[in-house]
């Protein structure tokens, strides 16, 4: 279990982990613009962060949001997914691109404009994250172009990390190593936080070679049991999108154990992100077992750290074991299930507090139990997560034998402040 007294030190082990793949390059330029949509002396600060490949690739595959009203970048990013090669993805903070007048057409002259520059037979992906309905600020993008081509380097993946944050409070990196090649990963993410299909921005390059088909196939696989498990505050983002590339540079020897690494830099890095939550001090680990089917296990444990009374009782280091009961009694007599509730057993931590059909709670216990939760808690506003701890929900439900475990964050005050004044 890590855990960093500093931000200079997490940034380090964070910068060991994000050693790029081979054929691959990244640059970052930033500038300032003045946005259309509201009068202000003082411009706001923009990053654009360029992923290229060396040679386009015909292996890569992406998973986006199932929200009915997307972004421009996600309308996009399906369409391209049908085209034979892709040369790399332009990624901009700050506004999403959503729903405003000409937003697919920017997108396109932007990614355009950089096809063009870079002199590629292939297009790029476009990925946005920030304002939702506000423009692109199309004539700086297109004029910050060109220093950022020149700053092109084949280094590292942390400087991407940071350029793609907006609430974030600080950089994610998550990578593995395997037969002489590697998985490298970076996210975004902090609120508007549960995703369908995919989550927040997350971009994946590996230099291991495999299938296109293959890669589609067991792709949102993983995503379904790593990022589609997480929730900091029950919304789905317009912009959730997740891509990855191979430049295919290492032999695979085993498609089970590329699909064992991938999971791991993506389950990591799904901790990260809720750890990273818009005000987080708690991250919520619930493992639901003994259930019927995993859509029931991962339903019931979504409600569970949904729960505002869950959220707010971590949050205040307190084991009320009341809300759990009435979360989890809400969410199975909306879907009509009826479970037995002398069968099922909760615990925190170590400590059961459920069993029997009865409360298992006294004075001693609650201490010990408000103790674990303030030892678990943390406040990441300082630009790095202190530790990796996590408050850990048990449930068994004593019906059947399958399970999935489901990450949330606590409700803060931190939470209402950041989204309160998200505009002014």
């Amino acid at each position: 279990m890590k855990e960093f007294t500093t931000k200079d030190k997490y940034n380090r082990v964070l910068k060991e982990r994000a050693a790029l793949p081979e054929g691959f390059q990244t640059a970052v330029q930033s500038f300032d613009f003045y946005p259309e949509e509201r009068a202000t002396d003082e411009p706001m600060r923009m990053n654009l962060t360029l992923i290229e490949l060396d040679e386009p690739t015909d292996v890569f595959a992406g998973v986006f949001t199932r929200n009915a009203f997307p972004g421009y970048p996600v309308i996009i990013g399906r369409d391209l997914l049908g085209e034979d090669k892709i040369s790399g993805i332009l990624i901009n903070n700050r506004i999403s691109n959503v729903r405003c007048h000409g937003g697919k057409e920017t997108a396109l002259n932007i990614t355009g404009e950089l096809q063009e520059l870079r002199k590629k037979d292939h297009p790029y992906l476009p990925s946005s994250t920030g304002i939702i309905g506000w423009k692109l600020p199309e004539k700086e993008m297109i004029g910050n172009l060109a220093p950022l081509s020149d700053k092109l380097k084949r280094t590292d993946f942390f400087e991407a990390a940071e350029s793609i944050m907006t609430t974030d409070a600080f950089p994610k990196v998550r990578s593995a190593d395997l037969d002489g090649g590697r998985i490298c990963a970076i996210a975004k993410g902090a609120g508007m936080i549960e995703p369908d299909m995919a989550t927040m921005l997350v971009f994946i390059l590996t230099d291991i070679k495999i299938d296109r088909g293959e890669l589609r196939k067991l792709f949102p696989e993983i995503i379904n049991s790593t990022f589609n498990r997480i929730s900091i505050d029950s919304d789905q983002s317009t912009s959730d999108t997740a891509i990855i590339f191979s430049s295919g540079r290492k032999e695979c020897s085993s498609i089970d154990d590329f699909k064992k690494a991938l999971y791991s830099v993506c389950s990591s890095l799904a901790e990260d992100i809720v750890r990273n939550g818009e005000g987080t001090s708690h991250l919520i680990r619930v493992t639901v077992s003994e259930a019927e089917s995993v859509e029931e296990a991962t339903g019931l444990g979504k409600a569970l750290i949904n729960s505002p009374l869950t959220k707010t009782a971590i949050f205040g280091n307190d084991p009320n074991v009341g809300r759990f009961i009435q979360a989890m009694g809400d969410h199975l007599g909306e879907k009509g299930v009826y479970i037995n509730p002398d069968n099922i057993q909760i615990s925190i931590g170590d400590q059961i507090v459920y069993e029997g059909g009865f409360f298992s709670l006294d004075e001693e216990k609650e201490k010990k139990l408000s103790n674990y939760m303030k030892d678990c808690s943390f406040v990441n506003s300082e630009g790095f997560p202190p530790h990796e701890r996590s408050v850990d929900l048990n449930i068994k439900l004593g019906r059947g034998i399958c399970s999935s475990q489901v990450l949330g964050s606590d409700l803060t005050y931190e939470y209402v402040r950041e989204n309160a004044d998200y505009r002014t």
